[in-house]
């Protein structure tokens, strides 16, 4: 595999509507980004990039290395060039290991048969030069596997952290609709935050939007959370050297005094204690205020004369008949707006357009995204003092 200097040729993959703001964490690390595409951004780097990508990137999934490119329009010749590969190089007989295989436009279809007959063929390697293989362990492999395939050509990649990035590990409890982390800080950093000005989710929901500004504006490395090791670890070429000064480097980066007042509210007494849990278990107790609230009653830090951004989720009222439920909430949340929090720019994150029409403020911004399947927007209000004209509204990011 790769020595320590060696260029790296590597894919992270995030969520829709993300990718130009993963682009500017990964160059922020150093990396030379190569492309932007769908739900993915190219770089190169070297190994310590790449063990620093997975310990800091907040909007990243998965962070993966390519080793090998075939073609294949049938199981043959998958089987085949898969048998080509020298697996040892990559895997042990006494490890586990997992394949996730994705396939679009390809003469083979069923992503489940493509992993079993890929697994085929490592194992039978195996078994053939050394009479013993390496176990499947789909749920926490040593190895992990991604085999994409797209219009018959396959793209095998090791996994680098092993399970999605988004579950840092410190949410012990979530409401019934929660936003996963990633995309909690990809709303942040969309938004353009600083890390300094007062930041308000008046529907705070258990708590992951707080959670995640909390490690922005205190410098604190997502992957620090992580439970147990990352797949990297498992790898032939792993420098425990290495690693352990990319740890220290990223603990000694945190900031303990607090940046910015962070401040959450919820109806749900429940849900706040939910929250506390959450916040609680990522030691994030210093930094974040919350509170039983309607978001009607929601106001601004008194003690702080800088205005912030209100940042929010509100519910989307997916049942039937929510429709008039749903536009009384929208409108009563534009009028706190309105009347409380003059000065903020305010971003509501939603997957009910309709409703949000009732906020009853013209959007400066409309960013499109997904919860899920779900099509949402992040939508940018902009919150004047007095009776400044609104602007015109930007086009679509």
């Amino acid at each position: 595999m790769a020595s320590r200097s060696a260029e790296l040729y590597l894919t992270a993959t995030t969520q829709f509507g993300l990718e130009e703001v993963l682009a500017e964490e990964l160059r922020q690390l150093g990396a030379e980004v190569v492309k932007v595409g769908n739900r993915a951004v190219e770089f190169t780097g070297n190994k310590q990039l790449l063990y620093e990508a997975v310990l800091w990137c907040r909007t990243a999934m998965r962070i993966l290395m390519p080793f090998a490119e075939f073609e294949a329009p049938d199981e043959q010749s998958l089987y085949k060039e898969v048998s080509r590969i020298n697996w040892s190089k990559y895997l042990s007989p006494d490890q586990t290991f997992a394949i996730t295989a994705v396939t679009n436009r390809s003469n083979l279809e069923h992503s489940l048969y493509i992993s079993q007959l890929t697994k085929d063929a490592i194992v039978d390697q195996f078994r053939t030069r050394t009479g013993r293989r390496p176990s499947v362990d789909p749920v926490k492999p040593d190895v992990r596997l991604h085999l994409h395939l797209l219009d018959n050509q396959a793209l095998l990649s090791l996994d680098a952290a092993g399970e999605s990035l988004h579950r840092r590990g410190y949410r012990q409890q979530t409401n019934e609709a929660p936003l996963n982390e990633v995309l909690a800080a990809g709303l942040i950093l969309l938004s353009g935050w600083d890390g300094k000005k007062p930041l308000i989710d008046p529907m705070c929901g258990s708590g992951t939007i707080l959670c995640e500004a909390a490690l922005i504006s205190q410098r604190i490395a997502p992957g620090l959370f992580h439970q147990g090791d990352f797949a990297f670890q498992h790898w032939p070429d792993f420098e425990q050297a290495l690693w352990d000064s990319v740890l220290m480097d990223a603990r000694q980066a945190r900031i303990e005094e607090p940046q910015a007042y962070l401040a959450g509210s919820d109806l749900s007494r429940d849900t706040i204690e939910l929250a506390r849990q959450n916040v609680a278990a990522a030691g994030l107790e210093d930094y974040i205020r919350l509170a039983v609230r309607d978001v009607r009653d929601a106001t601004p830090p008194k003690n702080e004369e800088q205005p912030g951004i209100l940042l929010l989720n509100p519910p989307y009222g997916e049942r039937i008949g929510a429709e008039a439920e749903m536009a009384a909430l929208y409108k009563t949340i534009g009028d706190t707006l309105k009347t409380n929090f003059q000065g903020y720019d305010a971003y509501i994150f939603t997957g009910n357009l309709e409703a949000a029409k009732s906020v009853g403020l013209r959007t400066s911004r409309r960013v499109p995204l997904y919860n899920g399947p779900i099509d949402c927007r992040l939508l940018k209000y902009e919150l004047y003092r007095g009776t400044r004209k609104a602007p015109k509204e930007e086009p679509q990011a």
